[in-house]
């Protein structure tokens, strides 16, 4: 088994209309060789990602999901400028080829990238890889500094500033995702009521701003096959833009799953945060902030505020699937999740530690009748 990712079959009903795809590369003056092997990637749930593999060419196309009624959520031309105009500064970024903004071609925007050969730290870490603690702590640490040179970009005077409205980003951020909250709401999940006036009382200044990921977790970058504790290419960004570096940190650590969290969080793992070796989320912390300086006065708004996006991506998923707009079932229990964060947000802004105690042992007993036997 190879530990090179290269994507599986194309999920049913996510067909790619290759036909139109090859002529319309073939009009940009881009020549493909060989019959097409089409795969495709399966470890994200918004934007759906293409292998188109011919004998002179591997090639990556993006585009977003069927259906999709607002363009910023799934803005394939603003993905492709932001990787357009960072490769010059940040060289882990996918080698561009094209952009289609013709809809008559699949009925969508899409882009065109170079595959970068690699391996996607994924839940669990190849075996072939034979990592021991040393490597893992390693790869923890260059996947770190990999967000900390992000956060170096020198975007002033470029357009990647473009990307930026100004001061005030932390407001506008608790601000947005509490209203999409409201909008995603079913009536099996939380209100995240108190979480979410607490955060709204508790903005802070913006602490800096740079150019920020925005979806940094460990299953975003790509490692050298030679040197696998090296990061050799950052994917998806989607959501990049110009903001405080600390929202991108505490957005990131709500993914981040450590061997000591409940079963809940385990099941639902995405990357290997949790093998020896590897940083606490404290620790987490305390790298970024001693490499980089910054001293925020309440770091805890950071952390809340990460589960609370991470919550309201996931709520926002699950919906389309409580009004059935789609059938994959691995959305299902989403609402199990969402509790789960809603509980570990109020243990952080430690309130009603009695009743989240008892809401979790709650969640973790029905989230067992859920398991497979």
């Amino acid at each position: 088994m190879s530990v090179i990712d290269v994507g599986g079959e194309v999920r049913e009903g996510e067909e790619l209309d290759i036909q139109a795809v090859e002529n319309w590369l073939k009009s940009q003056d881009i020549e493909l060789q060989g019959q097409v092997e089409v795969t495709q990637y399966t470890g994200g749930v918004s934007n759906w990602t293409y292998r188109l593999k011919y004998d002179n060419a591997d090639l990556i196309l993006r585009r977003p999901p069927k259906g999709t009624k607002a363009k910023s959520a799934h803005d394939m031309v603003r993905e492709y400028s932001v990787q357009k105009e960072l490769a010059a500064y940040y060289p882990v970024v996918p080698e561009l080829v094209a952009l289609c903004q013709d809809q008559s071609v699949i009925g969508c925007d899409f882009y065109i990238m170079k595959r970068i050969e690699g391996i996607i730290p994924r839940a669990k870490l190849p075996p072939e890889l034979e990592f021991g603690e040393e490597q893992v702590h390693q790869l923890c640490i260059n996947v770190l500094d990999k967000l900390i040179e992000l956060h170096q970009v020198p975007y002033q005077g470029t357009a990647l500033e473009q990307l930026g409205k100004g001061e005030g980003y932390c407001r506008r951020q608790v601000e947005g995702w509490d209203q999409r909250y409201e909008k995603a709401h079913t009536i099996n999940v939380p209100s995240f009521k108190y979480i979410r006036h607490w955060l709204l009382d508790n903005i802070p200044e913006d602490s800096t701003s740079c150019l920020i990921h925005n979806d940094w977790r460990f299953d975003n970058v790509i490692l050298d096959p030679k040197h696998p504790t090296e990061v050799i290419g950052v994917l998806d960004w989607e959501m990049a833009t110009i903001g405080d570096p600390l929202m991108d940190l505490g957005s990131a650590l709500a993914y981040w799953v450590e061997d000591t969290d409940n079963m809940i969080f385990k099941s639902t793992r995405r990357q290997p945060t949790n093998l020896k070796g590897m940083f606490t989320r404290k620790e987490v912390v305390d790298y970024y902030l001693e490499k980089t300086g910054l001293n925020p006065e309440n770091w805890t708004f950071y952390e809340v505020f990460g589960i609370f996006r991470l919550a309201v991506i996931a709520q926002q998923i699950y919906y389309r699937y409580y009004h059935k707009q789609t059938r994959n079932p691995a959305y299902k229990d989403f609402w199990i999740v969402i509790h789960a964060l809603h509980i570990r947000a109020l243990k952080l802004i430690g309130v009603q530690k009695l009743e989240a105690n008892e809401l979790a042992h709650e969640f973790i007993a029905k989230f067992k009748e859920l398991l497979p036997k």
